[in-house]
């Protein structure tokens, strides 16, 4: 026999799965009323309970950059890919220090020897940092100092700070895609190639050679 609960009925023998139904019944109901009362709160704030329906835009087109935009990489409009369209006679050629020196060594005039290579008339341009390098190797220099010094060179003043040569030509050149230069210094050589259209002038087998200057110049390679 089953004890009377005080709500005046008996509780069978298997109470406990009646105790698991009255719970899950009464849970279910509070989970309802819990639900209502969220949702009544959620619509006096003025939130929407809905979910949000997508539509499909037409016509939408993407943001077109201007050719002036700072984020697109700007190239210099006298190149045309590696084709450098500033160059031609009268070449304007940037003379490095020791350029000066192993032409001497070579026994090359420098302005004769430069018209013998390119077959046009040559114009050798020194820098002030350049002339100012060859000024502090003192007079076992004075040679070249006497060549940098010649009125066929034309002289380029340099408003930068500081006096380092290779720096000075590369940032000159970087600037001016007019110019061909003129080194044998390996670390310069390396650092002109990094920069599209401009050709390097060395020294090989007692002549003048060309790098990388276009074919319809008509500059010999040896």
């Amino acid at each position: 026999m089953g004890r009377e609960p005080a709500c005046g009925f008996s509780v069978p023998q298997n109470g406990f799965r009646f105790r698991a139904i009255l719970c899950r019944k009464r849970y279910t109901a509070d989970a309802k009323v819990s639900r209502c009362w969220w949702f009544r709160k959620k619509q006096q704030c003025g939130v929407n309970m809905g979910k949000q329906k997508k539509t499909r835009k037409y016509a939408t087109m993407k943001r077109m950059l201007s050719l002036r935009d700072q984020r697109l990489p700007q190239h210099p409009s006298c190149l045309f890919f590696q084709y450098n369209t500033q160059l031609g006679p009268p070449y304007h050629i940037l003379v490095d220090t020791n350029f000066i020196n192993f032409s001497i060594k070579a026994k090359l005039d420098l302005v004769q020897s430069m018209m013998d290579c390119l077959y046009a008339k040559c114009i050798p341009c020194i820098t002030d940092c350049v002339m100012a390098e060859i000024e502090k190797l003192g007079q076992k220099y004075r040679v070249a100092l006497r060549i940098a010094k010649d009125p066929r060179f034309e002289r380029l003043p340099c408003t930068h700070k500081g006096t380092y040569a290779d720096d000075c030509l590369v940032q000159r050149v970087t600037q001016h895609k007019c110019y061909i230069v003129a080194t044998v210094d390996r670390d310069l050589k390396r650092r002109i190639r990094k920069i599209p259209g401009v050709p390097i002038m060395y020294i090989s087998n007692h002549r003048y050679n060309i790098e990388r200057m276009p074919d319809d110049y008509g500059a010999p390679r040896f």
